[in-house]
């Protein structure tokens, strides 16, 4: 699976919860590819509750989220967009409001994880946020859940 998303938008979502700490490459490029993962997850079960409701258009309901408009996105839309087709079949269409939606979803779940790895790079003693504290974050995820 090829990462859609690009790099510099994940940077900043990164960089917005790592306060002085620096960013390696490789953390940004491991949560690029696991908002990738969870987006096309998430697609997946709105795609699911489309077709329990009849309907072939994903809607920004399917992703139960209160998100607001595009305006406060770090995330570009178009390649969430993108994200959101990998798992579905062609006879979907995502709305506008839906691929928003998702985005907002995603950058809030990328917040959380890119506050923790800069919890547990301070914890470590490092000054940077590496692809270690982004793997643990999900190592220790399933004992912490919140969505």
């Amino acid at each position: 699976m090829s990462v859609e998303l690009p790099f510099a938008p994940v940077d900043a979502v990164i960089r917005r919860h790592a306060g002085s700490l620096r960013v390696s490459s490789e953390a940004t490029e491991e949560l690029a590819e696991r908002i990738q993962q969870r987006g096309a997850h998430l697609a997946a079960d709105a795609a699911q509750r489309a077709t329990d409701d009849d309907r072939k258009t994903l809607q920004a309901a399917d992703f139960e989220t209160d998100a607001a408009g595009p305006g406060e996105l770090e995330l570009p839309v178009a390649p969430v967009d993108r994200i959101a087709r990998l798992d579905i079949d062609d006879r979907y269409r995502v709305a506008r409001d839906a691929r928003v939606a998702l985005a907002h979803r995603l950058e809030r779940y990328a917040g959380r994880i890119a506050a923790a790895a800069a919890v547990l790079a301070r914890h470590a003693g490092r000054r940077t946020i590496t692809v270690a504290d982004v793997e643990t974050y999900f190592e220790l995820a399933p004992y912490f859940p919140d969505e």
